[in-house]
């Protein structure tokens, strides 16, 4: 974790003084699968999800990022690179936007900034493959109890009821994080508020048993920068 924020930082202190922070609106998109690569992002405040559209139309959502995370959704280094996925605000956020050139020119005539993207990197790739592990594995079921695992990680706030999953979200959006429809993980989220597993108030989950989730799916405890939504 100290390495991922460590490229953060020294972005931060590079182009902050360079580059405005532009507050975004919820549901704005920042840019489209396919478009030329203009801008990388660096996230201030504020959610947003990083997925595609599938031909059929069904939304995926493949990631959440939040503030003090990047978005570098492209084929580093390449002449003309496009974006492969969609970004989209979830909620009102911050960012400072860098030309792609600059931040590409700056990580190489910087040492310890190609060491910190090289890291960050590395982190991005274990993230990936836990994630194709959690749902190949374990089904559908199995891949909503990790996303819930993961949401703790990352939007948890302690309370007296249990881990309050402290980002809006709404029962089509669990879907597309999962790749799987509403319907299906709507029966099972009524499974687990049966159990008294997690409960669901005004767009947030809370997780009233941690511990029934990680034994569900043999949970490995990786460190918290690799078990993530982001």
């Amino acid at each position: 974790m100290e390495k991922s924020i460590s490229l953060y930082s020294l972005m931060l202190q590079h182009f902050i003084d360079k580059e405005p922070i532009q507050k975004i609106k919820g549901d704005t998109i920042l840019f489209q699968e396919g478009e030329p690569v203009q801008h990388v992002y660096v996230i201030v405040s504020g959610a947003i999800s990083i997925g595609r559209v599938h031909m059929k139309g069904k939304e995926f959502i493949m990631k959440i990022l939040n503030g003090e995370e990047m978005m570098l959704e492209y084929d580093l280094f390449k002449h003309s690179p496009r974006y492969f996925f969609s970004a989209k605000a979830l909620t009102d956020c911050e960012v400072i936007t860098v030309k792609r050139e600059l931040f590409e020119e700056f990580v190489q005539s910087e040492k310890i900034a190609m060491n910190a993207l090289v890291s960050w990197l590395g982190t991005r790739y274990l993230k990936a493959q836990m994630k194709c592990q959690d749902l190949i594995m374990n089904g559908k079921k199995g891949g909503l109890y990790s996303i819930l695992i993961r949401l703790c990680n990352s939007y948890g706030v302690m309370t007296s009821d249990g881990i309050l999953i402290d980002l809006p979200l709404t029962h089509q959006e669990l879907a597309n994080l999962t790749f799987g429809t509403r319907e299906v993980v709507q029966r099972m989220l009524k499974e687990l508020r049966e159990l008294g597993v997690i409960s669901y108030d005004q767009l947030k989950f809370t997780v009233k048993d941690l511990a029934y989730l990680k034994r569900e799916v043999d949970c490995q405890n990786c460190p918290y920068e690799i078990c993530g939504l982001n």
